[in-house]
């Protein structure tokens, strides 16, 4: 028989133990929650990491060959060179000025060498046998353009250039654990980024090329500059540490890593691992995990680096310490421990004074039956007008079986009414998502378009005032040489000419990253009219692939806009048409009013299609999957656009055409545009009209 105070152990039993049990579970995925959301965490910011440092490592190899090419304009080269030329470097007095004003260049550029060579690859300077193998950056640049890559040389190629780059390259190897065996002691090999420009004729041909390069051994004021920009001042924990290493092969050739038992140098000669050298040297994959740098544990990321051949010859590395995070990360942990407990025991308490009002009631009539169990003459008293536990329950019982009936044909009531509130409230959570995503990608759009501005303000503040100077002396210059200017009236011409090509790309990249600044004056257009103006300005293109151009204008609305900047924006779209078309293929315009609030016109092509990993990334600048392209043309475009308050989309299917959809609002300054998620489906409509 059970005891009368049973009842009260198993109701605290059944109400505790789940409520324990509960607690150590949860406890349990709080750590395991915690620490792999943390862990992902630190590999996701070592991944971008990783990419800025890789970025970084190529921009500024760019940075380099723009500073080359700005070496090989100036007025001390150009006059030395062509002074040199005309005598065929025969003579000695021309050829020491010339190699002293390679050198002041080399100075100027903080370049490791310059040379000038000829079309196979032969110093032009030195008179000595030349059986070089030309790089493939030569074959490059024969077409007029600059041209730079990673390469590596070896101990008698850097020994032609300088015995100093040849000492600097060497490396003693060090033992590291896990790396691969290797039966080498010294790394004499040297990774250079190579960067070739063009030297033209007056008749545009290339005739030689100022090859330069930059050693990467030892270069510890390379990696320190890449540090800076991936690790600058609160980009790590308190206490962390952000590492870049630069690999030949899998040997650390610069680096900020610290040396184990040497305080205060880097680690220079110590190897990777074998299971990071096989995923990235071997397999070409990026590389992201914890592992043990030199001395302590880091979050780590490697990504291959491609020589010129497209062979991969090292590897970057961007890196941090991670024991300040784990620190941080546990410190937190043990708080929401803390917390956790505290609330568990808060609740354990109300539990058990709750618990109360239940069994005490459920003790009663357990005594009483007992007690009738045990032969006493007791009664439990059930007749009417006598409020007992086991009459109420009695009577409630029954009462709650009728509440329960009406309250399930309530809830089924309610059920359906839910299920059609919750379908209406999805569409419209659907809206608000695709709405926030919009946002997103525009955010986006305007950080990158930020960033660039400013980048773009420095480098127009610092080539504009050269260009008005040179220009300026140049004028002088002419007035100067009086008749004998006829002489160089050429030169002086082609110097003008790309002075002003300087201001026109500085003019074009200001246009696309601050287009506030360059906002036009809007006024009341005709659409029509401005796409039929645009169709005699690319007529001749048109003629040459034999397309046919049409166009169903049926739009009655006059829009807001500026005729030259929407006339600058269907010229490049046009002009993006016929360069998706081989020959004989199709362009249709098609305009139709857009309810009553604006203008909706498309560019259709039978041409080649954007693939899909392509058509998400045509708006961003620099990007062009188009040989010879700038990558600004759509970005510039978007920018113009965004400016009149207009919308664009686009459709594609590769290999069979592109249709870009562009909406304009109607002339009214007040009126705020509409969304253009809709205007795809437009397109369907306006076929059928």
């Amino acid at each position: 028989m059970l005891r009368p105070h049973s009842i009260r152990q198993r109701l605290l039993a059944l109400v505790l133990l789940p409520l324990l049990l509960m607690a150590i579970i949860m406890a349990g995925m709080l750590y395991f929650w915690t620490t792999e959301v943390g862990y992902r965490h630190l590999l996701m910011k070592v991944s971008t990491d990783l990419a800025v440092a890789n970025e970084r490592f190529y921009a500024t190899q760019e940075n380099y060959l723009a500073q080359l090419a700005l070496l090989a304009q100036t007025h001390d080269f150009q006059s030395r060179y062509r002074t040199s030329q005309q005598y065929q470097h025969n003579n000695p007095v021309l050829t020491t000025a010339l190699v002293e004003q390679l050198l002041i260049m080399q100075a100027q550029s903080g370049l490791d060498y310059i040379q000038l060579i000829d079309i196979s690859g032969c110093d032009l300077l030195v008179a000595r046998p030349c059986a070089t193998t030309p790089s493939p950056l030569l074959t490059r640049a024969v077409n007029g353009f600059g041209s730079s890559g990673v390469e590596l040389l070896s101990a008698q190629q850097l020994t032609a250039l300088s015995p100093s780059l040849a000492e600097r390259a060497q490396l003693i190897l060090s033992e590291t654990e896990k790396a691969v065996p290797t039966e080498r002691h010294i790394e004499q090999r040297g990774m250079v980024l190579h960067l070739v420009y063009p030297l033209n004729n007056k008749q545009g041909h290339t005739e030689a090329f100022l090859n330069a390069g930059l050693l990467m051994n030892g270069n510890s004021a390379f990696v320190d500059q890449i540090k800076d920009t991936v690790y600058g001042e609160g980009s790590l924990a308190f206490g962390s540490v952000g590492t870049v290493t630069i690999f030949l092969d899998d040997i650390r050739i610069s680096t900020n890593v610290p040396a184990k038992q040497a305080p205060g140098q880097r680690a220079l000669g110590t190897r990777v691992s074998e299971l990071v050298r096989q995923k990235v040297l071997v397999q070409g994959e990026r590389w992201l995990d914890r592992a043990f740098v030199v001395s302590d544990w880091y979050i780590s990321g490697y990504l291959p680096i491609i020589d010129v051949y497209g062979k991969r010859v090292g590897m970057i590395y961007a890196g941090f310490l991670e024991a300040p995070f784990k620190r941080e990360f546990y410190h937190w942990l043990w708080q929401l421990l803390i917390i956790f407990a505290a609330i568990v025991l808060a609740c354990g308490f109300l539990v058990v004074r709750g618990a109360k009002g239940i069994f005490t009631p459920i003790e009663a009539m357990v005594t009483v039956i007992g007690n009738i169990r045990a032969g006493h003459r007791e009664r439990i008293a059930l007749s009417e007008g006598t409020s007992t536990e086991l009459m109420t329950l009695g009577v409630e019982f029954n009462l709650m079986l009728a509440q329960l009936e009406q309250q399930h044909d309530h809830i089924q009531n309610a059920a359906e009414l839910l299920e059609e509130k919750v379908h209406a409230r999805t569409q419209a959570l659907n809206e608000h998502i695709k709405l926030l995503k919009r946002t997103r990608e525009q955010l986006i759009a305007k950080g990158k378009l930020a960033a660039i501005g400013e980048l773009t303000a420095g480098i127009a503040h610092e080539i504009n005032n050269p260009t008005t100077v040179i220009l300026g002396y140049l004028d002088l210059l002419v007035v100067e040489l009086g008749d004998a200017g006829e002489l160089v009236s050429e030169e002086v011409q082609l110097i003008v000419q790309q002075v002003e090509r300087i201001r026109t790309i500085i003019n074009d990249l200001l246009q696309f990253s601050r287009p506030g600044e360059y906002r036009a004056a809007l006024s009341e257009l005709d659409i029509n009219h401005v796409i039929r103006a645009t169709q005699v300005l690319v007529k001749h293109d048109l003629a040459q692939k034999e397309i046919n151009l049409r166009m169903d204008l049926r739009a009655t609305i006059t829009v807001s806009g500026n005729r030259q900047q929407l006339q600058q924006v269907l010229i490049n779209l046009m002009v993006n048409a016929v360069a998706a078309i081989n020959t004989r293929g199709d362009i249709i315009i098609r305009s139709r009013n857009w309810r009553s609030d604006g203008v909706l016109f498309s560019i259709r092509d039978t041409g080649c299609g954007i693939k899909p990993d392509v058509l998400e990334r045509i708006f961003d600048p620099f990007f062009s999957h188009r040989a010879g392209g700038t990558g600004l043309g759509l970005s510039v475009s978007y920018s113009i656009l965004q400016s009149m308050d207009a919308e664009v989309a686009v459709r594609s299917r590769f290999s069979v055409g592109s249709i870009f959809y562009i909406w304009l609002p109607k002339f009214d300054p007040k009126k705020a545009p509409l969304s253009i998620e809709s205007l795809s489906a437009s397109e369907d409509k306006m076929t059928q009209c």
